[in-house]
């Protein structure tokens, strides 16, 4: 309780609140634009945050991961193109909905399974991270690095037919996190004589290059292969000049609760899963949110095929932190740009947060429930007056301040041009990532949980002597180490009888 009050009293700040409302509305706004999201604005904002107050630059960035979701639903619904991923399954009965001139209750369905979604989440975040990190507290070497394996194989495990790709992308990762100085040994590994790389790849231009340099890439190939795309849909001129949001009444909000309840429990499981994603939760919301109500015609334009992603992608968002704060394992990628905000601000995830500083680890759980109350009103609003004027921006004027903003944050993490290099180096790693639909979430992770592998990996040994039963004769490491077969069996029992079968 002292803590919830400690960290309501930052939250307080007249300045953390406004940074709190600006983000939200700045999510909305990437989120309803096709080409931008969270990961992008995120990465491209945190340079920005360094002068910032610790809790006003987090408030900022709770504002955008929470909107964004929410914000990627209007395009998806009014145009049949996701402002993000987290939003293409919204659009297989949003859309629908929309051209049987009932663009306002698609859009009311849309925010109110949002906002559920996401309260839900963010209680999952306050309730379980507390209780994380104090059983965080009893890990040594031996946890941490049964951890970071547990972390690796959940990427694995649900990788389902991309198993191979999922593989490829972890070991470059893993490659990528041993350049710099070898923890053993002291010397320069891969470094090619670049005294920059001696600390490793800054984490910070490693992001904005995957995220904000591929996004312009995709962009100008998306423009040069339909110029439409330019001014982009004349359909937003014609037909929806204005929207008026219609919230769901009491009794079609009886009726979508059960759904709301169902797709916020699939959202908030799969958040806590490292590596796991949106994608996954708002597949099986939907499927599920199918198989609950078979009397329906799911794709026709039926508001459970609405309700059940939108609960389920914004159900991902607070709970994707709770890896992070209580044990400091970044849930997705978004949670990761996270990790490099709080380390930018002098903070350190996992136990320590809640032991070391309180304050800001219960200020960005009431974050997060805050962000997501607000969202609701502002989303109404922005969707009234806005929506179908920020859908008609030029592309070119996006990419172009994307573009700036991208090189000025890269250099800005530590005034070295050496990053900017970084950043295009990962801006085409990401592109090629995408061509080949190779995901870009086990390169971060493994990128970030690779060290932290090595330095336990090393310590573990040092403590038992080079004995490998050290992970097995301590419980919690030998639990982890069970997990973690657990999560990359199962997936491929599955898969194997299911092959069988069909055979």
């Amino acid at each position: 309780m002292n803590g919830i009050l400690l960290g309501l009293g930052q939250l307080v700040n007249p300045m953390a609140l406004a940074a709190l409302l600006g983000g939200v509305v700045i999510g909305l706004i990437v989120g309803s634009l096709p080409g931008l999201n969270d990961s992008i604005t995120m990465a491209v904002l945190i340079p920005i945050t360094f002068g910032m107050e610790p809790q006003v630059a987090i408030c900022l960035l709770i504002g955008i991961y929470c909107a964004s979701a929410c914000g990627g639903s209007i395009p998806s619904i009014l145009l049949k193109i996701p402002g993000t991923a987290s939003a293409t399954v919204t659009a297989y009965d949003g859309y629908p909905m929309s051209q049987k001139g009932k663009s306002g209750e698609a859009l009311g369905f849309a925010i109110s399974s949002s906002t559920f979604g996401g309260i839900s989440s963010a209680i999952v975040l306050l309730f379980l991270s507390p209780f994380l990190a104090k059983q965080a507290l009893k890990f040594g070497p031996p946890e941490y690095f049964m951890l970071a394996v547990l972390g690796m194989s959940t990427v694995i495990g649900m990788a389902g037919k991309n198993i191979v790709k999922n593989i490829l992308a972890m070991a470059l990762g893993l490659i990528f996190s041993c350049i710099g100085m070898s923890p053993q040994t002291g010397l320069a590994r891969f470094t090619f004589g670049q005294v920059s790389l001696m600390d490793g790849i800054s984490l910070i231009p490693m992001l904005i290059g995957l995220f904000g340099i591929t996004a312009i890439l995709e962009m100008i190939e998306a423009i040069q292969k339909n110029p439409s795309v330019k001014d982009f849909k004349e359909e937003v001129k014609e037909n929806y000049k204005k929207v008026k949001v219609i919230l769901p009444d009491k009794e079609m909000s009886k009726r979508l609760l059960p759904i709301w309840a169902q797709s916020s429990l699939i959202g908030n499981i799969i958040g806590i899963i490292p590596g796991a994603g949106m994608i996954m939760a708002i597949f099986m919301a939907y499927d599920q949110a199918a198989r609950r109500r078979p009397n329906l015609e799911f794709g026709t334009g039926v508001p459970e095929g609405i309700a059940a992603p939108e609960s389920a992608n914004n159900a991902v968002v607070a709970s994707s932190m709770v890896p992070l704060l209580a044990l400091g394992v970044p849930g997705n990628s978004t949670s990761s740009l996270f990790l490099g905000a709080l380390t930018i601000q002098g903070l350190r995830t996992g136990p320590t947060l809640f032991k070391d500083t309180p304050e800001m680890a219960y200020m960005i759980i009431l974050g997060f429930l805050v962000a997501n109350i607000i969202m609701l009103p502002l989303s109404v609003f922005y969707c009234n007056f806005l929506a179908t004027a920020v859908l008609r921006l030029k592309r070119e004027i996006l990419s172009g301040v994307v573009l700036v903003l991208c090189v000025t944050g890269a250099f800005a993490v530590s005034n070295n041009i050496f990053n900017i290099i970084i950043m295009i180096f990962f801006g085409f790693i990401g592109y090629t990532f995408n061509k080949y639909k190779i995901p870009q979430s086990p390169l971060i992770l493994a990128s970030i949980l690779g060290s932290m592998m090595e330095n336990n990996w090393t310590q573990s040994m040092v403590y038992a002597d080079g004995s490998l039963s050290v992970f097995v004769t301590r419980p919690l490491s030998c639990g982890l180490m069970v997990l973690s077969i657990v999560f990359i069996g199962m997936p491929l029992l599955k898969r194997f009888k299911a092959n069988r079968a069909a055979a």
